[in-house]
């Protein structure tokens, strides 16, 4: 990364680090339909002996968080957190936040007691791309945080994937853009599959 910061700090077990990663993220203000895609493509994308990463947020993010807990308890997600490790943002998962820490590991390049700056989360983004072997958007309106997202992986010679979703819908606008611009249309679990393949080394953790 031209911009890797100069420390990172973690909570939660390293030997995660050695784990292929995929990433998911999305809106925070996902429908119904986009949950149920996180859950089901973090859970698929587990099962097929990766790890899931994301951002902690409301919406997607929590969902494929959710989804690869379901999926295997233990060894399973990685959190970037755009904030300090000594605080949960936002508090309303903070039980997903501590299941996290015990189970998985917490990411941040802020150092405990670090006032909240709405650029945080925008900079943790380039850390879930550059962590991950590909992202793949379920939803984001033309000027979210997703696309953000999506843009670093790009950048960072990273898969980009996308779910087409309704075009009647603000939150489907930023995976129309991106399918337009290259991303790769993903209407299930083995598109991703057929891009990335699972490499034996990395993935030598006994769970």
């Amino acid at each position: 990364m031209p911009d890797a910061p100069k420390e990172i700090y973690c909570l939660g077990n390293l030997a995660m680090l050695s784990l292929p990663t995929i990433a998911i993220v999305g809106s925070r203000r996902a429908s119904h339909e986009g949950i149920n895609n996180a859950l089901m493509f973090s859970e698929s994308i587990v099962n097929k002996g990766f790890c899931v990463i994301s951002g902690l947020a409301e919406g997607i993010d929590s969902a494929a968080h959710r989804g690869a807990l379901n999926a295997r308890p233990l060894l399973s997600t990685i959190a970037i957190c755009g904030t300090g490790l000594d605080r949960c943002y936002p508090a309303k998962n903070a039980s997903l936040f501590k299941t996290i820490a015990s189970q998985g590991l917490l990411i941040s390049e802020y150092p405990p007691g670090s006032v909240i700056k709405p650029h945080f989360f925008r900079q943790r983004n380039r850390l879930i791309a550059a962590l991950s072997l590909g992202v793949l958007i379920v939803e984001g309106a033309l000027r979210s945080g997703s696309l953000t997202t999506a843009n670093y992986a790009n950048e960072l010679g990273r898969e980009v994937f996308a779910i087409p979703n309704s075009i009647h819908k603000e939150n489907s606008a930023g995976c129309l853009h991106l399918i337009k611009e290259g991303a790769k249309l993903t209407c299930k679990p083995s598109d991703i599959f057929d891009e990335i393949k699972l490499i034996p080394a990395r993935n030598s953790l006994k769970i």
